[in-house]
């Protein structure tokens, strides 16, 4: 019989803020490790492109907002691309207005348009290699987690269609099964990942030493620092160099100039889309889940 799904939300005396959710049970590996397993960043790591911008794709596709919209969010995505880097306006932007879109929206629902969504323009972006890589862990028994900025609810629906353990994210304030509009806590971004996988691993009771992390930012550099094997993925410049300058493996999947970054950081992504989202969806607000 399958374990019942669990979402856990752990506040640390700091004030910050992990949420992480379990997807789907899967059969148990025939031999498992309980100390070792692996963290997957998700944008441009486990994907390409940025998981919460096809989300956004499908709600245009769903007439949720304005092509236009999209467009200017397609036009900022490709501004921070060229830019390759975060601005601290960005992650304050993000933070301040990040999920503000989906007031109102019950979490049955989001979820149910994640799953519609991932089917539809996520699955065919997942990268061949690393989801190899996080099947090879699965295969030796070790649990497998994504890690992302998106909100844990989508985060859990990738997880599950991948057939991964679960996911950590970034977690909204839920209030009679609906969104509030606001975060519980911090953005799911940099030192907040790290935070939150140490969070897990005291819960989980896995050893940090065993683990491995794999990512394509260095704005993840806290995440890859916690674990006894970061991995670099299609990284970035930054990323690059420390990986080299540590030894640390390094796995590229994209075709092409290296110097084109095919995700835009996620950070940037959620500030982005705040923008483009936001507007569209309060001309369509009829036309939200509910």
């Amino acid at each position: 019989m399958g374990r019942t799904r669990r979402v856990t939300v752990s506040t640390d005396v700091h004030g910050h803020t992990a949420g992480w959710a379990e997807a789907e049970p899967a059969p148990p590996p025939s031999a498992p490790d309980p100390t070792a397993a692996a963290f997957f960043d998700v944008d441009n790591t486990m994907m390409q492109g940025a998981s919460i911008y096809w989300f956004a794709r499908g709600l245009a596709a769903r007439n949720y907002f304005t092509t236009t919209d999209l467009a200017r969010f397609a036009w900022q995505q490709l501004r921070f691309r060229l830019l390759a880097r975060e601005h601290a306006g960005d992650m304050s932007q993000a933070r301040d207005a990040a999920l503000a879109f989906i007031e109102g929206w019950r979490v049955d629902d989001m979820e149910r348009l994640a799953q519609e969504i991932f089917d539809e323009m996520m699955a065919p972006r997942i990268w061949v290699g690393t989801r190899q890589l996080a099947q090879r862990h699965l295969d030796a028994g070790e649990r497998v987690w994504l890690v992302s900025a998106a909100p844990v609810e989508i985060g859990r629906v990738i997880a599950s269609r991948l057939g991964l353990t679960g996911a950590i994210g970034t977690v909204a304030e839920v209030v009679d099964g609906a969104y509030t509009g606001r975060l519980a806590g911090d953005l799911m971004h940099g030192p907040a990942k790290a935070e939150a996988v140490t969070q897990l691993a005291a819960v989980e009771g896995l050893d940090l030493t065993r683990c491995a992390a794999y990512s394509d930012s260095a704005n993840d550099l806290p995440l890859l620092s916690t674990v006894g094997r970061p991995v670099a993925v299609n990284p970035d410049g930054a990323l690059l160099r420390r990986a080299r300058e540590h030894g640390w493996e390094v796995c590229d999947f994209r075709t092409g100039r290296r110097a084109v970054k095919i995700a835009v950081p996620s950070t940037a992504v959620a500030g982005a889309l705040v923008g483009a989202v936001s507007a569209g969806l309060a001309l369509h607000r009829r036309r939200r889940p509910g």
